[in-house]
């Protein structure tokens, strides 16, 4: 029986994030719903403000979006992730695992993808879901300024 010392790392301890398939890169977000929120970045700090209003297509029941497969021709400010917008990605939270691959770090405690379980985002706490209200409903996002995500 082998140990588990001879088990192989993980793929995004092994990969680069331009060498994962499409599998393995869809499968390395959490889920929290953070890069679905409002955001405002300050002109004159560059600083980014995240509000609790969060796109129109985010399902807070079913903690992801209503309709991923287009959601970038349904809303026309979605970010769809890429190498590319990945080279400056301090516009995603800190907790991102894009993110904290892009830059060097490793996946959060937390990850599903560490604890096997899709909850745990939410059970730590890193999950907007039941926090944030739909765009649909807010006129003006701006007066919902959060400080509540890294």
């Amino acid at each position: 029986m082998p140990s588990i010392d001879d088990e192989d790392p993980p793929f995004w301890q092994m990969l680069s994030l331009a060498e994962m398939s499409e599998a393995q890169w869809e499968s390395l977000c959490d889920g929290c719903g953070k890069c679905c929120l409002n955001k405002y970045e300050d002109e004159d700090t560059g600083a980014l403000h995240y509000t609790s209003v969060a796109c129109q297509l985010l399902d807070q029941d079913r903690r992801c979006c209503a309709d991923y497969a287009n959601r970038a021709q349904r809303v026309s400010d979605c970010v769809t992730l890429s190498l590319e917008n990945l080279r400056e990605p301090a516009w995603l939270p800190e907790t991102c695992a894009y993110r904290r691959l892009a830059e060097g770090g490793s996946l959060p405690n937390w990850h599903p993808l560490i604890t096997g379980n899709p909850d745990s985002v939410y059970r730590a706490g890193h999950c907007v879901h039941g926090r944030v209200y739909s765009e649909t409903d807010v006129e003006d996002p701006l007066l919902y300024l959060i400080d509540w995500i890294r």
